[in-house]
């Protein structure tokens, strides 16, 4: 699906490409050496990767504040390293090493950082939808002025708990902001052989909620739909919903074969729509940067991932202790 180009989306300066550019080749990198590490048997469990969603969580953290949160399902490590989490921290959690953000009891699915305001990675379906909203509203008895992002995919939309929540947001008028990752297959299945309505914007009207869909592809293009969204949100107008049409390159999940689409559809989008190379070409064409610095910026990125793998594989595994920390104990 393709939208029309907004001028917003050429509001971008040369830094701004350039940090964009960055953040998205770490989370590419970073996502094609958790692949490699999951081949080699030293990243077990589920693992969803990231690889051609990348925009999306780059483009909605340059338009937040220090204080707005972030929560998610299960295909998490891009939002992780997007929000500023150490890389090393992250692949840690993946091997299960006591290094990992979750202490190696978290894996793939459940990580946190209170210090970068990230609550979760939630692998129950359309369940942080809920807790986002939850967030929201402590934002809103606070007055703290902080804007929730939570992030979704078009398949959990047909949750009933995501209606609940839209509603309960749109009543208190909620700072959050629903961010549909729509990457046309939700686990399998394409999405119009799922949902009956799949303009995803459209699945607040009921409640009175705003909504758009974005070219989830461009970076420039979230960037500007999130800064609309996020003000919409922070000013007290209530929750806005924001579509970002996407396109996931790898299966479902490492154990998907994904026979459900084609090896050229992949090939087409990789080619014409991917959000990394569209962001290379404006560096080296509109910003005149050398192929030299981006091969700089690859290095250095390509540095940080294979120090954060070296890292999860030496560090120590818990001690069979921590299998009793972080418990809430009830009295009785």
């Amino acid at each position: 699906m393709a939208l029309k180009s907004n001028k917003d989306q050429q509001k971008f300066t040369k830094d701004q490409e350039a940090h964009a550019y960055r953040e998205m080749l770490l989370i590419r990198r970073f996502e094609e050496k958790t692949g490699q590490m999951y081949g080699m048997g030293l990243i077990r469990g589920f693992c969803h990767l990231y690889i051609g969603q990348e925009a999306i969580v780059v483009g909605m953290g340059m338009a937040t504040k220090e204080g707005d949160q972030m929560i998610t399902g299960y295909r998490d490590h891009g939002h992780m390293l997007a929000c500023g989490m150490d890389p090393k921290g992250v692949m840690a959690e993946l091997t299960g090493r006591r290094g990992g953000l979750s202490k190696g009891k978290g894996g793939s699915m459940h990580m946190f950082s209170k210090e970068k305001h990230f609550y979760g990675g939630h692998g129950i379906v359309g369940s942080q939808v809920s807790l986002g909203t939850g967030i929201a509203f402590a934002n809103h008895y606070r007055e703290n002025g902080n804007v929730c992002l939570t992030y979704f995919g078009e398949g959990a939309a047909n949750q009933g708990q995501v209606s609940e929540s839209f509603n309960m947001a749109a009543v208190w008028k909620l700072p959050v902001v629903y961010v549909i990752e729509n990457n046309r297959y939700a686990m399998g299945t394409e999405m119009s052989r799922a949902s009956a309505q799949t303009d995803f914007s459209k699945r607040g009207v009921f409640f009175g909620i705003p909504g758009e869909q974005v070219d989830g592809m461009d970076v420039r293009a979230v960037y500007a739909a999130g800064q609309r969204a996020i003000e919409h949100a922070r000013t007290g107008k209530g929750p806005y919903i924001l579509e970002m049409l996407s396109y996931r390159y790898r299966g479902h999940s490492m154990s998907d074969p994904a026979k459900y689409r084609t090896r050229e559809e992949v090939d087409q989008i990789r080619e014409e729509r991917d959000p990394i190379e569209q962001s290379r070409r404006r560096l080296l064409e509109r910003w005149k940067v050398s192929e030299d610095e981006l091969k700089a910026i690859d290095s250095q990125v390509r540095e940080i991932v294979n120090e954060a793998a070296e890292f999860a594989t030496k560090d120590l595994e818990p001690d069979p202790s921590e299998l009793y920390t972080d418990i809430l104990h009830q009295a009785p």
